[in-house]
């Protein structure tokens, strides 16, 4: 953790509903004037698309799995030396994986592969992390102590896999056969190192639909946001959350445990905003208050 370059992650898995609080994070960092380094968790991954396909097809004939969940497909060690290196200097480098013909025309390339690294910008306020593992935790690494705000994305399983599946078909082209089979060969991986993570989170958005979702592989739609509630947990420790005021703002808001607050589906996007902006404020002041000191300490040499 860095009180001069702090670090904001967004972390969850594929499909999880990552993209919509990454927007409502953009969203504030407009209104507060943020100028934010951004990361993407997939320019981790250790295989461009076409190398994965090989790695997987090994991994099978030798009886194993191997998953863009796990440390086979990603390079931890690289994510947090990043960490490690903005929390220190406000400097690094990062790269961008390709997912689409749309995203890879501009750069000449191919979907599913990397582009060139280059270093962030100079002069940042913050890092701000989207992907699989803003918070992941090993014997080797540990990307969550770097983090100032930790913010989880988790919809229940079910409805993770219908939106991962949905997605994967519609957007990416995928096969319905090769998404489904991508599940399986992750649950290992998932359960190793994407749900410990919301156990390190400052805050977790939880997604349950109200709508049967009780076969998520013969699912066609995604339920929206109006289909369903959010669970927002925030960490016991949190105490300065103000939760009459939350209430009082989110209509058919209410309190499900001391430290859970329930907001309809469709007021998910108002929810982040005023949850998440005072906690940025917060980031954000103890940083210039940390550069006034060090300006005033420097005054005196």
């Amino acid at each position: 953790m860095s009180v001069k370059h702090p670090i904001i992650a967004i972390t969850g898995s594929s499909g999880a509903g990552t993209t919509t609080t990454t927007n409502a994070i953009r969203h504030i960092f407009r209104n507060l004037n943020v100028n934010a380094a951004v990361v993407g968790g997939d320019s981790f991954h250790r295989f461009t698309r076409p190398e994965m396909e090989v790695e997987i097809r090994k991994a099978q004939e030798q009886g194993r799995h191997i998953s863009y969940f796990g440390p086979k497909a990603n390079d931890f060690e690289l994510l947090e030396t990043l960490f490690r290196e903005y929390g220190s200097s406000g400097s690094g480098q990062f790269r961008q994986y390709l997912h689409t013909f749309d995203e890879a025309v501009p750069f000449n390339q191919m979907p599913g592969t990397f582009t060139p690294w280059q270093d962030l910008p100079q002069n940042t306020d913050l890092l701000f992390y989207e992907g699989l593992h803003g918070g992941v935790k090993t014997e080797e690494n540990d990307v969550a102590k770097h983090v100032d705000l930790l913010v989880g994305m988790v919809p229940i399983v079910n409805l993770e896999w219908i939106q991962k599946i949905v997605r994967d078909t519609t957007d990416r082209g995928h096969s319905r056969e090769a998404v489904m089979s991508s599940i399986v060969r992750g649950l290992d991986d998932y359960f190793q190192y994407i749900t410990p993570q919301f156990s390190q989170t400052h805050v977790n958005f939880q997604r349950v639909p109200t709508v049967d979702t009780s076969n998520p592989f013969s699912a066609r739609e995604i339920p929206t946001q109006d289909e369903s509630f959010v669970v927002v947990r925030f960490r016991r420790e949190m105490k300065h959350v103000d939760y009459p005021y939350l209430l009082q703002m989110i209509d058919g808001a209410f309190m499900s445990r001391i430290n859970t607050l329930v907001v309809p589906g469709g007021k998910m996007g108002l929810a982040m905003e005023l949850i998440l902006t005072p906690l940025l404020e917060d980031i954000l002041n103890r940083k210039r208050r940390a550069g006034h000191q060090m300006d005033w300490l420097n005054s005196q040499e």
